[in-house]
């Protein structure tokens, strides 16, 4: 089943707005000339570049935004939050929700997160879905309960129709960041796992439909052997997207 490739970077808290629109303007450039036209580019800067890198991207973009986050609410005195309608507004289509540094750090819940799911899709966004485990539970053999247990938290309140508007990032925490990388094996097991599991609440016409991305630490040098697997339909891909040429390197490696 043809699925969309995708490779979207994750910009997190860096770049200064020059340095985001050099960037931005730099990607633009290579991926007009270049044979990239069957992966879906995305890049999801900080919150106060989205806007005027929206603006330079223009309406039909060949890279689109993501936003790193949203809130669960829709408004409110939630200072310093970021809602899912802001987001609509400023036209930006994709959001990360629960990417595993959320979890960690500001100790999101999978019931939150649910919420957040709902919040995006009310509003036309689509959710990139970020899940997977920490080095312990890899190494106590829990990985494959403990992730599927983040997907039932987060997804599995949807119907068929709304899950197949669903990016799902599996990210081995312990591979984030770390200059570890799950080997391609254990990178496409674990998508198995996550597609098998899907199939069983939604189908597996639908599953096979959800592109499930790898995230931890894609490099250009490990990429093409990551996406050649079959469940791999790209990449989340963190300090390598700050990097032009690492970037597109990856983004060819998506290419087949």
């Amino acid at each position: 089943m043809n699925r969309q490739k995708i490779v979207a970077g994750n910009w997190k808290m860096n770049t200064t707005l020059q340095e985001a629109q050099a960037l931005a303007q730099g990607l633009l450039k290579a991926v007009a000339d270049g044979p990239y036209g069957e992966v879906k580019i995305i890049v999801c800067p900080p919150f106060p570049y989205l806007h005027p890198l929206r603006t330079m991207l223009g309406d039909r973009p060949r890279i689109e935004l993501g936003a790193q986050n949203c809130n669960e609410h829709a408004s409110g005195a939630y200072t310093g939050e970021v809602s899912a309608a802001m987001l609509k507004s400023l036209g930006i289509p994709y959001v990360l929700i629960g990417h595993s540094e959320r979890r960690q750090y500001f100790f999101e819940s999978g019931k939150q997160l649910a919420q957040k799911v709902d919040g995006a899709l009310a509003n036309g966004l689509k959710p990139i879905f970020c899940c997977g485990e920490p080095l312990p539970v890899r190494e106590a053999g829990g990985h494959e309960d403990w992730v599927k247990k983040q997907v039932e938290e987060g997804l599995f309140h949807l119907n068929a129709g709304a899950m197949k508007k669903i990016v799902v990032a599996y990210e081995p925490v312990w591979a984030i960041g770390t200059g570890k990388t799950a080997t391609s094996a254990q990178a496409q097991e674990m998508h198995a796992v996550i597609r098998k599991h899907l199939a069983g609440k939604f189908g597996a016409d639908t599953a096979g439909l959800v592109p499930i991305v790898y995230g931890g630490s894609v490099k250009p040098d490990n990429a093409r052997e990551l996406f050649a697997c079959p469940d791999v339909d790209g990449g989340l891909v963190g300090g390598a997207s700050l990097n032009a040429q690492d970037f597109l390197d990856i983004i060819k490696s998506a290419i087949h």
